[in-house]
């Protein structure tokens, strides 16, 4: 089991020095709009991602007028204490594990994982493909830790060689033999990102096919199409025929950055063809199968974070949720909602594992 036991927060978005002790295993977090809800997710999030789920702004997760902000965490995973503790200051940050900083900040991510569940997800469904890949992403640098590194480096090396692109159409010049090397580089970084993203989803679907079904009530269809130009061709060869086109549009146009997923409906797309309700329920599908793999993969559930599900889902749907997330196979949950009494009346039958922590 992963339970956290308590988080402090300094300078952390609205929170000037607060500190919350978690004590069951549901945690309710009720209070007005505005009141810090989400802030307190999201520096659980911050803890177990060493970055916010909403931005990627050191400064908006930081206090107005003040110059940095501090995380201080209390997990037990397995019966073993972590403290983790995450400082921003002056634009540098800091993280460390019982006191040991991190030379990698790619190395925590997975220690202690978690699931987020947020309004702003639909975007993941209506977005453009970078959504898509970065929810992907989150999820498979939590079973795989050279996932992460591959992706860094194949980062880094696709910015150098589009910024060599660019130097070619402003500067001309014979740049293959450095082309070369950045495209050998990518294809070594970016080839094992590629099978391992090609391996996952086929297992992956068939559990977002019944958390689906089971959400939405009825049996409906639905598919994830991973979309890869490396399906057709090996990556060095893909490269190669690009290269006149790349230095036309003076960018990289084919590799593992430009991958989708189409995710459909009875085979239609899901984003123009399926109701808002259809929506809603594969998005909370997809994330809860993503909680169920890293679970079955940690051998322990990773922590639940539900920001606002109650305005996002109809009566029976919500229900469905409730009765699924309180049941033995989930862990530690923590639930945002306006109204106190709609999660005190939610939980009722869990009122043992549940706690209610009222913002002011």
């Amino acid at each position: 089991m992963l339970l956290l036991r308590k988080i402090s927060l300094v300078q952390f978005k609205n929170y000037t020095a607060e500190r919350f002790e978690f004590n069951k295993r549901i945690t309710g977090i009720t209070g007005r709009n505005g009141s810090g809800k989400t802030n307190l997710l999201d520096a659980i999030y911050y803890i177990c991602f060493t970055k916010s789920y909403f931005t990627s702004s050191e400064a908006q997760n930081t206090q107005y007028q003040t110059n940095g902000f501090r995380l201080e965490a209390y997990m037990d995973k397995k019966g073993q204490e972590g403290k983790i503790v995450c400082t921003v200051k002056d634009g540098k940050k800091d993280i460390s594990l019982n006191d040991e900083p991190y030379d990698r900040f790619s190395h925590h991510i997975g220690k202690y994982p978690a699931v987020m569940i947020a309004p702003d997800d639909a975007e993941i469904i209506l977005g453009g493909s970078e959504e898509r890949r970065k929810w992907l992403d989150a999820l498979l640098c939590q079973l795989h830790p050279g996932y992460l590194d591959n992706l860094i480096t194949y980062q880094k090396i696709l910015q150098q060689r589009n910024s060599l692109l660019k130097t070619i159409a402003t500067q001309g010049g014979n740049q293959d033999a450095l082309l070369d090397v950045f495209d050998e580089q990518l294809v070594y970084h970016g080839t094992p990102v590629f099978e391992v993203r090609r391996d996952f989803l086929p297992s992956f679907i068939r559990q977002v096919q019944e958390l689906y079904d089971y959400l939405a009530g009825q049996h409906e269809v639905v598919n994830i199409q991973y979309q890869c130009g490396l399906h057709e061709q090996p990556f060095n060869k893909l490269l190669a025929s690009n290269r006149y086109k790349d230095m036309m549009m003076q960018r990289t146009t084919g590799g593992i950055h430009r991958d989708d997923l189409q995710f459909l409906l009875d085979d239609h797309a899901m984003k123009t063809s399926a109701s808002q309700g259809q929506r809603k329920s594969f998005l909370f599908a997809l994330k809860l199968a993503q909680f169920e793999v890293i679970r079955q993969h940690k051998k322990f559930p990773p922590l639940l974070l539900l920001d606002d599900v109650f305005e996002k889902l109809d009566r029976e749907r919500v229900s469905r949720l409730i009765s699924l997330v309180s049941g033995p196979t989930y862990g530690q949950v923590f639930i945002t909602d306006t109204h106190a009494e709609r999660l005190l009346d939610a939980f009722k039958e869990n009122e043992d594992s549940f706690q209610l922590i009222k913002m002011r």
